[in-house]
């Protein structure tokens, strides 16, 4: 019998099958993959120590802060030198405000549904955007330094009321809120 994975090493780069510079998309794909094939409940092959193994890497490896102290221990030396992204720069340039809006909409309607548990994963928010995590993460910083959103003591995001009076002030149009958010599959009922 094997121990749990809690406590092991474990290549996070091995196990979603992907290399050491691979991008954010890239990571997504293999996990998504995998974890339907492994899901223990509705897996191809339900394995519930691969299916834990699996979204633990995309935990690390997902998370800038959580990869790069995984690099370290690991020794993968990346080059950080500061880079122009050129074309790309300019096409984004447009997208973080309505990001913005649709992320503080994220958290205001779950505040709003749930007022005593109002805290959502990052995991659920990206799961929840048409937006990568660095888009995600560079909305974040702008929000938690206008003090319209904080991240609670379990990096779990959380509106502020400072949040909340931001966005009944300043109703953002519904179509640019909702250029950025995955509806759910099927039918939605009124």
């Amino acid at each position: 019998m094997s121990s749990p994975v809690a406590g092991k090493f474990q290549d996070h780069y091995v196990v979603l099958n992907v290399g050491p510079n691979a991008q954010f998309e890239e990571i997504e794909v293999a996990h998504e993959r995998l974890a339907s094939l492994h899901d223990p409940q509705h897996g191809e092959d339900p394995d519930p120590e691969k299916y834990e193994a699996i979204q633990l890497a995309y935990e690390v490896l997902s998370d800038s802060d959580l990869r790069r102290d995984f690099d370290k221990i690991k020794g993968v030396v990346r080059d950080e030198r500061p880079k122009f992204s050129g074309e790309p720069f300019f096409e984004a340039l447009s997208r973080p405000s309505g990001l913005r809006a649709a992320l503080l909409c994220i958290l205001y309607d779950f505040r709003r549904l749930h007022p005593f548990t109002p805290a959502v994963s990052m995991r659920n928010v990206l799961g929840m955007l048409k937006a990568t995590q660095e888009e995600v993460n560079f909305a974040l910083w702008y929000l938690k330094q206008r003090n319209l959103a904080v991240s609670d003591d379990k990096s779990n995001l959380v509106i502020t009321a400072d949040g909340m009076d931001f966005l009944e002030n300043n109703p953002p149009p519904k179509e640019t809120v909702l250029q950025f958010i995955k509806m759910p599959d099927g039918p939605v009922e009124d």
